[in-house]
């Protein structure tokens, strides 16, 4: 009896000794942090509203320049709590004044903090992880020239289990990876300028895709729509299996993405009119890239 439980105990010690070491935060290596690419601001301002920065980041209810200022403050609400973005700006008590290149990096293509520690897959890095070294040098280099903000948004509010922050290293296990959710011909240069805006930076998959009870997405219903996490009515369905949006020509998309306006003269609303603010600030043969791709993805059933 004694060398079973001796026999039993080694082998539990021994798997939580494995499950560790499987989720554990893993930063950028040295080797992948001296091949960061110097940055260019200029750039880094098309990929930072390509990356809709300022949807989450900006003070709510923030316009014209104050959409600059990211002091965070956002409540995003989900079945697993409440998440609250966090400042952003060049503060470097409250910011992220203080990080290196190396630190930035590590949060946007890892989801690690520059203490060690996973984060809440709230901030979308699941697809930012698919984002160039040089888009990410360029992104931080344009964040360095935004005003500070001293403002210490509040903490998440998350029950048990969701607030053990270790946990997330599972959900990475399962669901963190680099892989293209649709398989396009990569030698189109326009779906592949496509695919990396909507899979990468855009995220558009983080609110237009339902995810399974433990948060991760739902392959098979990639960009289908999902329900509305504030719980108000639902977020579309923008695959050409759309009953509203497939009818949509490429064409449409674009100018619905410069003007706001739908083909039908309804004007954007919801969560999607800062989406559209930051569409409307990106270069017109981006915003007909990703109109190629959303035409290009197979159909899908309403996922919401």
């Amino acid at each position: 009896m004694m060398r079973f439980l001796r026999w039993s105990t080694g082998l539990a010690l021994l798997c939580a000794g494995l499950g560790l070491f499987l989720t554990w935060p893993t930063p950028l290596t040295s080797s992948e942090i001296a091949a960061l690419p110097s940055g260019e601001a200029a750039r880094g301002e098309t990929v930072f509203w390509a990356a809709g920065c300022t949807s989450c980041h900006a003070a709510p209810k923030s316009d014209g320049d104050a959409k600059l200022v990211l002091t965070g403050g956002l409540e995003l609400k989900t079945d697993f709590g409440t998440f609250v973005a966090p400042n952003i700006s060049s503060s470097i008590p409250n910011g992220i004044g203080a990080w290196s290149l190396a630190d930035f990096a590590s949060a946007m293509l890892k989801g690690v903090s520059p203490q060690g520690s996973h984060y809440y897959p709230s901030f979308p890095y699941g697809s930012y992880a698919r984002m160039t070294d040089q888009d990410i040098s360029d992104l931080y280099a344009f964040l360095k020239t935004l005003p500070a903000s001293e403002s210490v948004p509040a903490a998440n509010q998350l029950g048990f289990p969701f607030n053990i922050r270790a946990a997330v290293g599972g959900w990475k296990l399962l669901f963190f990876n680099t892989k293209p959710h649709v398989a396009l011909d990569t030698n189109d240069v326009v779906l592949a300028r496509g695919q990396y805006l909507v899979e990468g930076p855009g995220h558009c998959g983080e609110c237009h895709t339902p995810r399974n009870v433990i948060g991760g997405f739902k392959q098979d219903a990639w960009l289908s729509g999902a329900k509305n996490p504030d719980g108000e009515g639902k977020i579309p369905n923008i695959t050409p299996g759309s009953k509203d949006v497939g009818a949509w020509r490429a064409a449409d998309l674009v100018a619905y993405f410069e003007t706001g306006f739908t083909p039908e003269f309804d004007s954007v609303g919801g969560s999607m009119v800062s989406v559209q603010h930051n569409l409307s600030k990106l270069p017109k043969t981006d915003l007909e890239a990703i109109a190629a791709y959303l035409k290009a993805i197979p159909a899908k059933d309403d996922g919401a």
